[in-house]
């Protein structure tokens, strides 16, 4: 029966068996996108990283279980954490399950109501802070010197040791790494652990090569793309919704070292990636994770890049995570009433 990821990958993830917290994260699916690789002609292999189907519904909680985990093992009786949503519905429901407080910081009117409701329903308490998400780590980062209660954001470094488990899973699905893995970036820390994992799993020989790290932020939020704060981000896509990521240096080094780029899209571009995926592919995403699609799509369409290669898309989250979003661009309801005759006058039939 299957644990969760630090039993599945216990030499990576050292820990004391009676300190694990998991509600069984990971393994999660690995879905050609076929339907994706005609509309765009493409005749490589694309594969989309659905970190959706985590149990709170996003990548999140691979690192969570890990840091909530170390947390308890040093006899924490709280955790915080700043968050733009699905930090704060992750460290919440891993708290309740280690029967710890939780305490998040969002940024007022800034995120998505699933998200907020997770948190709530998992019975953290929530502060909205007048402020953006860089303005609510800081305060997080002093709470944590100066109190006795445990950072979970990630900064905390076992949350990213938790995260890389997704390289792992990818290359025991392939067989391989892929040759590019296209990736959203917000504060950074997932391009980080992913590249972390897939170095380890080469160091070990347990493949033979590693993948192009390809990173993309929003237009209105890519600080690593400017090389500069953006001081009051936006975008769509509020997953990634930052001007001041926290692992800024680490992103920027697992770029160079892999031969890659950290790229921006515009919301336009997110969007209608996030849209076909649902179209095409059955596959609903939060806007965010479609970053990662948006990405590969622009180079395609700009010719900068090449065909015939195995490309990994990380989705980072659940579309339910954020309805709204869905509903405001979707088409509206079809009416009718409720009879046959108007029915087929409705559908045209």
């Amino acid at each position: 029966m299957y644990q969760g990821l630090i039993h599945r990958y216990r030499d990576f993830l050292p820990i004391d068996d009676k300190s694990i917290i998991t509600l069984h994260e990971g393994a999660t699916p690995l879905l050609r996108a076929k339907n994706l690789e005609d509309e765009l002609k493409y005749d490589g292999e694309i594969y989309l990283k659905y970190e959706g189907m985590n149990p709170t519904g996003s990548f999140k909680d691979r690192g969570m279980t890990y840091a909530v985990s170390k947390a308890v093992e040093e006899g924490a009786k709280a955790i915080i954490c700043a968050s733009t949503g699905n930090t704060s519905a992750s460290a919440a429901a891993y708290a309740a399950k280690a029967k710890i407080q939780c305490v998040v910081l969002i940024p007022h009117g800034n995120i998505a109501l699933g998200k907020l409701s997770q948190a709530m329903m998992h019975g953290a308490t929530v502060v909205e802070i007048k402020g953006n998400f860089d303005e609510a780590l800081e305060l997080v980062r002093v709470m944590g010197t100066t109190h006795p209660i445990h950072i979970v954001n990630s900064i905390n470094p076992f949350r990213l040791q938790g995260q890389k488990t997704a390289a792992f899973e990818i290359c025991e699905d392939l067989g391989r790494a892929p040759d590019y893995h296209f990736i959203p970036v917000g504060n950074a820390g997932n391009i980080t652990a992913y590249w972390m994992g897939y170095n380890e799993y080469f160091n070990l020989k347990k493949v033979s090569s590693k993948p192009v790290m390809m990173g993309f932020q929003a237009s209105g939020a890519a600080p690593l793309v400017s090389g500069k704060v953006v001081k009051n981000p936006e975008t769509i896509a509020t997953a990634i919704r930052i001007g001041n990521p926290a692992s800024w240096k680490q992103a920027i080094a697992a770029r160079d070292a892999s031969g890659g780029i950290i790229d921006k899209v515009t919301d336009r571009e997110i969007v209608n990636a996030y849209k076909l995926l649902g179209k095409i592919e059955g596959v609903f995403c939060e806007p965010a994770s479609a970053t990662s699609v948006a990405g590969f799509i622009k180079l395609i369409k700009e010719k900068r890049f090449e065909q015939g290669k195995t490309i990994v898309c990380t989705l980072t989250g659940h579309g339910l995570k954020d309805p709204d979003t869905a509903i405001k661009n979707s088409v509206k309801p079809l009416r009718s009433k409720a009879t046959i005759k108007d029915l087929e006058k409705v559908l045209k039939l």
